[in-house]
């Protein structure tokens, strides 16, 4: 018998081993080379994202934004933990962008909604607290009854086109030099006539063509007083700009130069009187928002009129898309010659962008110039009637989805085995039947969950709404037209309601919105989970 090479010493095996350092391919130099580009390229990649981390660190350290920052910081170690070990974190590495991407893009703006929801941010609180003061100061700069007058005379050093300063004379005859470093008194005898003007040595005085051919540089003049600026009012008097409102940090209010007080209370300062400083500042409401909207009725009422329509909207268009999209489908899954011809001019409205087509059926829908009208020799308001826009936008709705339930119910169709159909045939059920007992609890299967995503999509169908409507036409008394959907009317209240820039109302709209949604689409899911048992 003979027996086969020995392993180990004997060396049996190391006649079937490659030659050291080489693959059994023979490629074993290029891999290393490889090994070394990648290497290089991943330290490149590495420093990059390190570089513009640590980079924008100190602006978010200075926003502030600390929750930002770490979180910054926190990533960074992880990436550079898992990409710098050789071995141990190898699924991590697969893993970890996709992780951190849906984390940015995903989870943080649903938090971040979720935490605008409960603040008050929205025009005149879209700052902090120390914005809002620092405005507020700044604003209160300025002319008062109780300002300072100067009679004034513009003078230039050396000649017309030297550098400019203020001859200042007050109430009782007294004279100052104004310059962009303070005032500085002037004797009379220090006093020059220059014609009918005065000045001192070394200045002369400007006439008014010459002032006016220098005003940008007359206006720029500021001359610094402990009361506060000197600043011209015309070119033959000055003033100094009083901060009539001041911030005690001791007492958080802020003064006015008239003795009343301002106490912070709810993102603004507000007085005795229940008068409000602007602007205010991002304040944590808690649930008041939620609150609001559904006890207070200027927002529930139009809210439960919008939601109803929303509801009406979405499920209307899945039945109306799907059923046109499932009868072309059935139409042309008979044999028959051109089908394919036929199938590609049905799918020609699911090639066009969705806001062209949408705009092409507003023109067509114009009461006054419209084709639609031409047509049919009437004057219908399709746009702004009372009824007639929820006709206008499902038809449109329903030229925009009908394709892509054609191809999704023909996909569906091909995919049913023909065992069935003549399974069924031979039972004696043909026609509706077939179709009622066979075909479409099958096609269900397929497609249940697809008519879900299409609900919601629908639900949240912004772009047809606005392109078309906007909202229109308008409800009196209410920031929601009546062919507003919950997105539409989310999006006035965030941009441009009455109360104007609501961000944090509209954040609060949108989480019940969400929540709405995710419900439905739940509940349907399982509804549509019996469909699964069918064979």
């Amino acid at each position: 018998m003979v027996r086969p090479p020995a392993s180990g010493r004997d060396g049996g095996d190391d006649a079937h081993r490659p030659p050291t350092g080489r693959s059994v391919t023979g490629i074993g130099r290029p891999t290393r080379s490889f090994s070394t580009t990648g290497t290089v390229v991943k330290i490149i990649l590495l420093g990059v994202v390190n570089a513009l981390v640590v980079w924008s660190l100190p602006t978010l350290f200075d926003k502030p934004d600390y929750a930002m920052a770490i979180a910054a910081i926190a990533s960074l170690i992880i990436i550079d933990v898992v990409y710098i070990s050789p071995r141990r974190f190898v699924p991590l590495k697969y893993l970890l962008p996709g992780t951190l991407f849906l984390l940015v893009f995903a989870v943080y703006p649903v938090l971040n909604t979720v935490y605008l929801s409960t603040t008050n941010y929205g025009t005149g609180n879209l700052g902090s607290k120390g914005d809002a003061i620092s405005a507020i100061e700044r604003n209160s700069v300025g002319a008062s009854d109780d300002s300072p007058r100067y009679d004034l005379q513009v003078l230039a050093e050396g000649d017309e086109s030297g550098a400019l300063v203020f001859l200042l004379t007050d109430g009782d005859d007294n004279v100052f030099l104004g310059t962009p470093d303070g005032v500085e008194p002037v004797a009379s005898g220090d006093l020059v006539e220059d014609g009918r003007r005065q000045t001192i040595d070394g200045y002369v005085a400007l006439n008014l063509g010459a002032v006016q051919d220098r005003a940008a540089d007359v206006e720029a003049l500021v001359v610094p007083t402990d009361l506060g600026d000197i600043v011209n009012d015309g070119f033959r008097d000055a003033l100094i700009e009083l901060q009539r409102r001041s911030y005690d940090p001791d007492t958080d209010t802020i003064a006015d130069i008239d003795g009343t007080l301002f106490a912070a209370n709810d993102g603004y300062f507000e007085n005795e009187a229940g008068q409000r400083l602007t602007p205010g500042w991002r304040f944590n409401l808690g649930l008041e928002n939620y609150v609001n909207l559904f006890t207070d009725a200027r927002f529930y009422e139009p809210m439960l009129r919008v939601f109803a329509w929303t509801t009406v909207f979405a499920l209307a268009s899945v039945v109306t898309t799907f059923a046109a999209g499932l009868l072309l489908a059935m139409t042309f899954h008979a044999p028959m010659k051109g089908k394919r011809l036929y199938r590609g001019l049905i799918v020609i409205p699911y090639a066009i962008p969705s806001f062209m087509t949408a705009l092409v059926w507003k023109g067509m829908f114009n009461q006054q110039f419209g084709v639609i009208n031409r047509w049919l020799g009437t004057s219908l308001p399709w746009l702004d009637g009372q009824w007639l826009p929820y006709f206008s936008i499902l038809l449109v709705n329903l030229w925009l989805g009908y394709p892509y339930m054609f191809l999704v119910c023909t996909g569906a169709l091909q995919s049913i085995p023909d065992d069935y159909i003549e399974a069924a045939k031979v039972d004696g059920a043909t026609g509706i039947k077939a179709f009622r007992a066979i075909t479409f609890p099958l096609l269900l299967i397929a497609v249940a969950p697809l008519l879900i995503a299409s609900f919601a999509f629908n639900f949240n169908n912004f772009n047809l709404i606005y392109l078309l409507t906007e909202g229109r036409p308008p409800v009196a008394g209410s920031d929601a037209g009546r062919t507003d959907i919950l997105i539409s009317y989310t999006y006035k209240l965030a941009f441009a309601g009455s109360r104007g820039k609501d961000y944090g109302f509209a954040a609060a709209v949108s989480v019940v919105i969400f929540m709405l949604v995710a419900g439905i689409s739940a509940f349907s899911f399982r509804f549509t989970k019996s469909y699964e048992e069918v064979k």
